[in-house]
């Protein structure tokens, strides 16, 4: 293809056509306007495929057609008159199509033209130039697109564009996978399991690492059962611009029905979360609007396929997201929420979706201060109403035995009720509760639902928080909530007392005696009738009727049951009952200010409640206890000085979630205090004292509180190997928080987190590997003194690497990888406010730890990567006492070490620390140690490029973000050396100097060319 291009004025010059008669112009003019966008290409079109029909033999035309195309073919670069060209191409080619209803010897006539153009770019998709093979793929792209619905091709043409398009999509270049993705969009078949095309589509969006091409497979990718996991996989992608558009897709593409309920909470939760602006607004543009279409606007239908009961947050995120794109408060007033004359929700018309949407669109009005008063006068009744309204709803909430827990259905029914509860309870927080009268009501409904027995446990903290908020007095608080907790363990119960034997005895016998006097009266009342004593026989009646009432008396007291029923407090010591009043004290705890202290009640609480329920052999009561213990002794030094042991005990001896429970209580603990708590001392940093490679001259403990931080310490240690995957990511956190807030200085306890970072074992474990990621970046910039503990940590961490068995999972850890990480770590530029420059850096001194571990055996394997390691340091070039002891090192290293590549690395640090190249070392003194010669530069970059972390391992990339985020803003979208390897900054230095010299000799010969015409 012998073409050539002219840049004049960006646009294409056509010359050297040779063809006869007036079509020669046509088609060069053609070419020429197309190039500018104000003509009409129409017209443009309407007149070359005029003087194209009026030609018998097309031949001629085809030939000089192509070869006006391919001078376009050979610009890679977007300039608009190319475009315009390209466009021109497709709408010419486009208008050959005919319509599938007219003869087929018309059609085949007609679409010669197209089948000749499809064939010719078919033949140059394998072209050397990548610009070629762009455009080809650019060109079958438009005009694949550019054809009809109904559009018909040769099924061999059809076959032979989608091989050739198969094989584009693995090109080099991103811009010529993205247009050969895009040209396959019509070939794809989504029925099809099996589609190539599919398939093809998939291992892009899993594999390819430009972001330009995934979001192009995105676009013209179609929703089906295979492809759909995928699309949802890309909400998660690194680049803002790819989860942008996979959110845009599955708003415009897929329907709700197709998502499963964790997916469509998860896309919720991820899109209103994102880090990006830009994702965020497509969630709330694109996709909930487009969910809301598909539901018929209906947003308790859209919260009903959510689930709320188990994603509540992210449904009230959602429906704040949705009120923020309300145009005036009567749209909030008309969707979902229905309330009656009192402003409340009928107790038979609650739901999980309207008491929820409720309490969102309230919290959300309150949140506009003075802007949302009004309408919240309209959403909420007066404190006093709703008081009476929740206490109603929450006492018909039945309890349910252990055999109704059995069935589904009721349990349902409970968690339901339980939730509404939940949300009524929340909205307590938005009522209005300035007036008096109605504060003192609600707070006297919260006193008696809590006391009341039918309260779920779960609602008890959130009771409490409501409660104590309404209170404004901390002796206040403190007072009720125990008067509370009194009334919960000790409620007044009718209790029967038994009646002593001997007693009732006593009574029968005097029953029988009244009626044997009764009968002896009334015979004796016979005898004075018949001899006719009637004064007698009046005095015996009146005896005889207060007998019988004597007997009716005893009779009565002999009915009544044995035991005789009084009220008391009973106390309680249930399960149920003793979780209750836990959940209210480590509630008061929380919400008291810690600096208050412990006040007496507090104090009987602790006492009579807490402690003893410690050893409570129920796991629920223990695990609440300990929380109660540990934030109770954040209130006072001296409770935690005595309880701190019981608190390590627990943690070693209890079930998984109570040495969890404990272990956080410590972590606390130990946050607040310090490690010195139970010396009662103020020391802020505590140093491990048996750190090998501690160089600092810190003065020596006493031995008591040695081996006490000791003990905390071991048993910390201990606990990052635990088989419990909960324990050992809690402890590595508290670990990281200990160290990042000073509390720790220990280069061992560093170390250890550092190889659990990398181990294989915690791979799966998210929150651990996030962790540590961060607390690394963060811990060695935040000053000059962790960097040291980062130094310090650096040896013991490879030699644990190197002595590693085969059968540990350490032995697949990538040891360059991990040397990387400790280099940029301790880099002086990291720090986020430089040191004062101090004579020895943390590189100077990490440089000299390396030389006394080569020099320890020079034989080891491991001496090449300590070598390597050496030139990856910014060293400090200036003379000192620092540099002539690591220059007699490296001459002892030199005279010792054999092999070739560790001599000619020791040199070339000799050379920088000499000043033979300090012009060149000033700016980037680690660049210059690798500028080896020609002879063995290919294999020392062999050498010096990162491996690839094995499968299972973390890429220690975190040191490293600043420097690749620069390189990908410098790159563009569309960048073709996506998969040429990069070149390593330590080899970059020797191109610089290459350039520098080769620029300087040029400005040499410049200068002697001047002089010489100057001469002459």
């Amino acid at each position: 293809m012998h073409t050539s291009r002219l840049a004049c004025n960006s646009y294409l010059c056509f010359s050297n056509i040779n063809m006869s008669g007036d079509s020669d112009l046509e088609i060069e003019e053609a070419f020429r306007r197309a190039q500018k966008a104000h003509n009409n290409k129409a017209k443009l079109v309407a007149s070359l495929k005029n003087r194209y029909s009026k030609l018998e033999d097309k031949t001629e035309f085809h030939e000089e057609f192509i070869r006006c195309l391919k001078y376009v073919m050979i610009v890679y670069t977007r300039e608009p008159a190319v475009e315009n060209v390209i466009d021109f191409v497709t709408k010419f080619a486009a208008s050959f199509e005919t319509p599938v209803n007219e003869d087929a010897e018309e059609e085949e006539d007609e679409n010669e033209f197209l089948n000749f153009l499809f064939n010719f770019l078919l033949e140059s998709h394998g072209a050397n130039s990548h610009a070629v093979r762009f455009r080809v793929c650019q060109l079958v792209n438009k005009l694949l697109g550019s054809l009809s619905e109904n559009a018909q091709i040769d099924d061999d043409l059809c076959d032979r564009i989608h091989e050739a398009m198969l094989v584009r999509v693995t090109d080099k270049y991103p811009n010529v996978r993205i247009q050969a993705a895009l040209a396959m969009a019509r070939l794809q078949d989504p029925s099809n399991s099996d589609c190539p095309t599919i398939k093809a589509y998939v291992l892009l969006l899993e594999n390819d690492s430009n972001p330009e091409v995934r979001r192009a497979v995105l676009s013209c990718i179609a929703p089906s059962v295979t492809t759909l996991p995928k699309i949802y996989k890309r909400t998660r992608d690194v680049k803002e611009k790819v989860r942008k558009l996979a959110y845009q897709v599955l708003a415009e593409k897929v329907h709700i029905r197709a998502l499963s309920i964790a997916q469509r909470v998860s896309l919720l939760h991820e899109g209103l979360s994102d880090s990006a602006d830009s994702v965020k607004e497509v969630v709330k543009t694109h996709l909930l609007p487009a969910w809301l279409r598909l539901l018929q606007g209906d947003v308790l239908q859209l919260l009903h396929r959510l689930d709320v009961e188990n994603c509540a947050e992210t449904a009230v995120t959602t429906l704040h997201a949705f009120f923020s794109m309300a145009t005036s408060p009567d749209d909030l007033l008309q969707n979902g929420v229905r309330l009656d004359e009192r402003k409340l929700i009928s107790a038979d018309s609650l739901t999980c979706e309207n008491v929820l949407y409720w309490r969102a669109l309230c919290e959300f009005v309150k949140s506009k201060g003075n802007e949302g008063e009004e309408l919240l006068e309209q959403l909420l009744p007066e404190a006093a109403i709703f008081a009476e309204y929740l206490y109603s709803y929450l006492k018909s909430i039945t309890q349910l035995s252990e055999e109704q827990k059995a069935d589904m259905t009721q349990l349902e029914m409970a968690m339901t009720q339980e939730f509404v509860g939940q949300q009524l309870i929340m909205l307590v927080g938005c009522l209005e509760t300035s007036e008096e009268g109605g504060r003192k009501r609600m707070l006297a409904v919260l006193q008696e639902i809590l006391v009341m027995p039918n309260t779920p446990t779960p609602l008890i903290g959130l009771l409490v928080e409501k409660l104590i908020g309404l209170l404004r007095d901390d002796a206040q608080k403190i007072q009720m909530v125990a008067e509370i907790i009194s009334d919960v363990r000790e409620p007044i119960l009718p209790v029967s007392e038994p009646v002593d034997e001997n007693e009732k005895r006593r009574k029968q016998v005097r029953l029988a005696e009244v009626r044997v006097q009764i009968m002896e009266a009334k015979q004796t009342l016979e005898e004075c009738i018949s001899c006719q004593d009637f004064s007698r026989a009046a005095e015996l009646k009146d005896t005889i009727s207060q007998l019988e009432e004597l007997k009716n008396q005893l009779a009565l007291e002999a009915s009544q049951p044995a035991d005789s029923i009084k009220e008391q407090r009973v106390e309680k010591s249930d399960p149920e009952t003793l979780l209750k009043c836990l959940t209210m004290c480590a509630e008061l705890f929380k919400q008291m200010n810690i600096k208050r202290g412990i006040c007496p009640t507090m104090n009987a609480l602790i006492e009579s409640l807490i402690l003893p329920s410690v050893s409570n052999p129920n796991p629920a009561v223990r695990n609440m206890a300990v929380i109660c213990l540990g934030t109770a002794a954040l209130h006072s030094k001296d409770l935690a000085n005595t309880h701190l042991v019981l608190l390590l005990q627990i943690t070693q001896l209890d079930e998984p979630k109570i040495r969890i429970s404990a272990l956080r209580a410590l972590i606390d603990q130990l946050l607040l205090n310090g490690l010195n708590i139970l010396q009662d001392k103020s020391a802020p940093i505590a140093q491990a004292p048996d750190s090998p490679d501690n160089g600092k001259g810190q003065p020596e403990q006493q031995p008591e509180e040695e081996s006490t931080v000791q003990s905390i310490l071991k048993m910390l240690s201990e606990f990052l190997d635990s088989e419990i995957c909960e324990l050992r990511t809690e402890t590595a956190e508290g670990l990281a928080k200990l160290m990042y807030c000073g509390r720790i200085l220990s280069p061992k306890l560093l170390s250890r987190l550092v190889l659990l970072w990398y181990n294989p074992v915690t791979e799966d474990d998210q929150r651990l590997r996030h962790c540590l990621g961060v607390f690394l970046q963060l811990y060695a910039r935040a000053s000059r003194t962790n960097q040291e503990c980062v130094e310090e940590s650096f040896l013991p961490t490879m030699r644990t690497l190197f002595n590693a068995p085969v059968t540990s999972p350490l032995s697949e850890v990538d040891t360059s990888n991990v040397a990387e990480l400790f280099v940029e770590l301790t880099r002086p530029g990291a720090l986020v406010q430089p040191a004062v420059v101090q004579a020895v850096s943390v590189h100077g001194s990490l440089a000299v730890r390396i030389c006394n571990e080569i020099l320890r055996d020079v034989s080891a394997p491991e001496v090449r990567l300590y070598c390597k390691t050496l030139s990856w340091l910014d060293i400090n070039t200036e003379p000192g006492p620092a540099n002539s002891e690591l220059q007699l090192l490296l001459k002892d290293i030199l005279q010792e070490v054999k092999e070739k590549y560790c001599t000619r690395v020791i040199e070339k640090l000799c050379s920088q620390l000499d000043g033979d190249r300090c012009s060149k070392t000033a700016s980037n003194p680690d660049t210059t140690l690798l500028a080896l010669d020609d002879n063995t530069g290919e294999v020392n970059r062999e050498e010096i490029k990162p491996k690839r972390a094995k499968r299972g391992q973390k890429k220690a990339s975190t040191a490293k973000i600043g420097k690749k985020a620069s390189k990908a803003e410098l790159s563009s979208d569309e960048s073709d050396e996506e998969n040429v390897p990069e070149v390593l900054p330590s080899a970059r230095p020797s191109r610089r100097a290459k350039i520098a010299a080769l620029d300087k000799t040029k400005q040499d010969l410049t200068a002697l060319m001047n002089q010489e015409a100057n001469g002459s």
